[in-house]
């Protein structure tokens, strides 16, 4: 807690509270995400609804994301950042509760776009938190932040999982699982959020934020983290049934990928944590990001006995969001409310279209080369690091 802990001691109290809260804001966001692809089969075939429905279902949480990343970065900085996280505990119990009663197409898009309005508030929000009070060492604490995400994201197939096994519907999985929301929303009503200079300096100016959002890095960033984020989520909700479907996986084995794929991005976060600063931003993304479309690559298309490199492949994929957020919040000193939350408008365009893109062209030719398609979305952003290494290299 260096940034502010040693000007006062109350204050460093203060951001303990709110770095925790963040924290837990994330868990919930790794959890209440990842919950539709562990229960996705199951709905399927309990409403008799194809991938091409299923995909748009999903499509409404991301567009939900897109609009609420969209909106609150600049709102943070007219109601605070503590604010977003607790309209995003809002939307969350409404969108969950919906969901889990809802019946019809119609009904469970609505109730899915209210999650994602949630999912994009929290995003936003908790990442601003981090980037305010951690502002000089920030690229640990986003990766700490982030590996809370994964926590959350590996914790959800596993309850999902058993709790199917059990014999309990794909409802009261989201029902039970308004738990951890319900956490977040009274301990950020009891927080208090710590005033630093960072967050009272973060006036809007729009002159200097055209000129910056225009340059060619930063183009580059949020394109890259667009296609990154829409191979993580098409790995997060397809995974299970690409496993059940094309390599005869059972549920628990299938969910335990899942989980385990989760796993993996937990703990690359947690190592990252220490080490992403030691070789440059780029460097770390880019190398990571040929090894995740070589792990996707041998675990889609090689025989079964190799499947385990699909959840290896989080291991990979585990700094990239992260240290990305980390990269353009150093390129944007000014104005990051409003730039991170552009910034997490691409990341949920990406995440509207990659599942969405799944399951639109499993339908067409299969759900194999369907599947597949993370590849290309991997193959894709790396074409973009590798632009922006050589960016880098000529300055």
């Amino acid at each position: 807690m260096k940034n502010i802990a040693d000007a006062n001691p109350k204050l460093a109290i203060l951001t303990k509270i709110i770095t925790i809260g963040s924290f837990l804001a994330f868990f919930l966001f790794g959890f209440s995400d990842n919950l539709k692809g562990a229960t996705l089969p199951v709905l399927l075939d309990d409403l008799s609804f194809n991938y091409a429905y299923g995909g748009t279902i999903l499509l409404m949480s991301y567009i939900g994301f897109l609009i609420a990343t969209l909106i609150t970065g600049p709102l943070s900085d007219i109601i605070g950042k503590k604010s977003i996280i607790l309209l995003a505990s809002v939307f969350l119990l409404v969108g969950i509760l919906g969901y889990s009663i809802a019946s019809t197409f119609l009904t469970l898009s609505v109730a899915m776009f209210v999650i994602g309005l949630g999912l994009g508030a929290l995003e936003v929000g908790a990442n601003l938190i981090i980037v305010d009070i951690h502002h000089e060492d920030k690229a640990r604490y986003l990766n700490l932040l982030a590996f809370f995400h994964g926590a959350g994201s590996m914790a959800a197939p596993l309850y999902a999982g058993q709790m199917l096994l059990m014999g309990f519907s794909w409802r009261r999985v989201y029902q039970f699982g308004l738990g951890p929301v319900l956490i977040v929303l009274i301990y950020f009503l009891l927080a208090k959020y710590p005033r630093t200079s960072a967050a009272q300096n973060n006036k809007l100016n729009f002159k200097k934020l055209g000129k910056s959002l225009f340059s060619v890095k930063t183009i580059l960033l949020f394109l890259g983290i667009a296609v990154y984020v829409a191979a993580e989520i098409g790995v997060g909700v397809w995974l299970v049934e690409f496993l059940q479907t094309i390599k005869l996986q059972s549920v628990r084995q299938s969910t335990f990928y899942l989980a385990l794929f989760f796993g993996f991005i937990t703990v690359g976060r947690l190592v990252g944590s220490f080490l992403v600063s030691r070789i440059g931003y780029m460097k770390n993304v880019f190398y990571a990001g040929i090894a995740a479309a070589i792990s996707v690559g041998v675990g889609i298309f090689a025989s079964a006995d190799l499947t385990i490199f699909l959840p290896l492949a989080g291991l990979f994929f585990s700094i990239i969001f992260p240290t990305l957020t980390a990269a353009v919040s150093d390129l944007h000193r000014e104005n990051q409310g409003t730039v991170l939350g552009l910034l997490f408008t691409f990341a949920g365009l990406g995440g509207m279209l990659g599942p969405w893109t799944v399951g639109l062209i499993s339908d067409w030719v299969g759900m194999q080369l369907g599947f597949g398609v993370v590849l290309v979305f991997l193959i894709v952003m790396n074409i973009f690091f590798l632009l922006l290494l050589k960016k880098e290299s000529t300055v």
